[in-house]
């Protein structure tokens, strides 16, 4: 591409492009952060649903597919993170994104590894705690996000102003971004990158189910909810699940009962196995920009180029 894409976060992260492939779960083993870090961006290895000797295979086979940076997402609620961060460390990753605890929990313990660390927040105050701690980046998601998200419910559009005002760490911004034109705009709000989620579950490199995929595509403007919202919210395709969640919310139904609904593994039914009835479909509103399954690297490609029109396209540039 001929426009010069250097932000703050391709310096850090060493990437030729500010576009982070988001670490999801089930979604995201080392074929598409390969795929996505050899076309410039930044791959996210998902730990979220992998036990520590998984992680490791998954990080030893994105080495050996890719020459260039990539990193591993951890989610901190996992009963055995620090078995993870072992194995994140072990394996000697440089990268590492944490999310869903304190950004501080493990921080120390990465960064005397070597690691460079980013934190994901769905609010200011958070991304306030991230800068403090000690973090190299913040990942600031609005709540147009698939999976879970923050109890606030901040929109991405009013999210990263803010953050980019508060902080002097680089922003990347996340939630809802499919497409060039949307990476402009979170430029436009302050960010130095943005984190793509949904757009990359439906790629031929994605490990999710191909009947996951069709759904993200078939998704459609406001074929997602966000719901469970008393045990953590989550935003999910209007599966059979999701609607049977949604049932139970608008009758009044407790934490218990939606615990005992959720039960466990509903994720892996969903995007793994591809159970349309049982299984959660997690995607963001960003699925409904979301039109093929593509290869991760034309992904890259689309995002750039949509990129470089949308800013040739704008009327306010200044003349001379």
């Amino acid at each position: 591409m001929p426009m010069d894409f250097s932000t703050r976060i391709t310096s850090l992260f060493g990437i030729q492009y500010p576009i982070i492939q988001a670490g999801m779960i089930w979604v995201s083993g080392w074929r598409l952060a390969a795929a996505v870090s050899n076309a410039g961006g930044l791959g996210l290895i998902g730990a979220g649903s992998m036990k520590p000797e998984l992680l490791a295979e998954h990080i030893r086979k994105a080495r050996a597919a890719t020459d260039k940076p990539f990193g591993v997402n951890l989610p901190q609620l996992r009963g055995d993170a620090e078995d993870l961060v072992q194995a994140i460390v072990d394996e000697n990753v440089r990268i590492v994104v944490t999310s869903a605890g304190h950004p501080g929990k493990f921080l120390a313990r990465l960064k005397d590894a070597g690691c460079v660390v980013a934190h994901v927040v769905p609010s200011l105050k958070h991304a306030m705690k991230v800068e403090s701690v000690g973090c190299d980046a913040v990942v600031a998601e609005g709540f147009e996000a698939g999976g879970h998200n923050g109890f606030e419910e901040t929109t991405t559009l009013t999210l990263i102003p803010q953050v980019a005002d508060a902080v002097s760490i680089p922003v990347i911004a996340a939630g809802g971004i499919a497409n060039g034109r949307q990476m402009l705009a979170a430029f436009a709000l302050g960010a130095d990158a943005v984190q793509v989620g949904t757009r990359f579950a439906a790629t031929v490199e994605s490990s999710a189910h191909d009947l996951y995929k069709q759904k993200v595509v078939e998704c459609g403007d406001g074929g997602t909810i966000l719901t469970l919202k008393k045990l953590a919210p989550v935003r999910l395709i209007r599966t059979p699940f999701a609607l049977k969640a949604i049932e139970a919310e608008a009758r009044g139904a407790e934490r218990e009962e939606l615990a005992e609904l959720l039960g466990r593994k509903r994720e892996m039914l969903g995007m793994f196995e591809g159970n349309l009835d049982e299984g959660e479909f997690e995607a963001g509103q960003s699925a409904a920009l979301v039109n093929d399954v593509l290869p991760a690297a034309e992904v890259v490609r689309r995002l750039l180029a949509e990129f470089e029109d949308a800013v040739n396209r704008t009327p306010f540039r200044r003349e001379g």
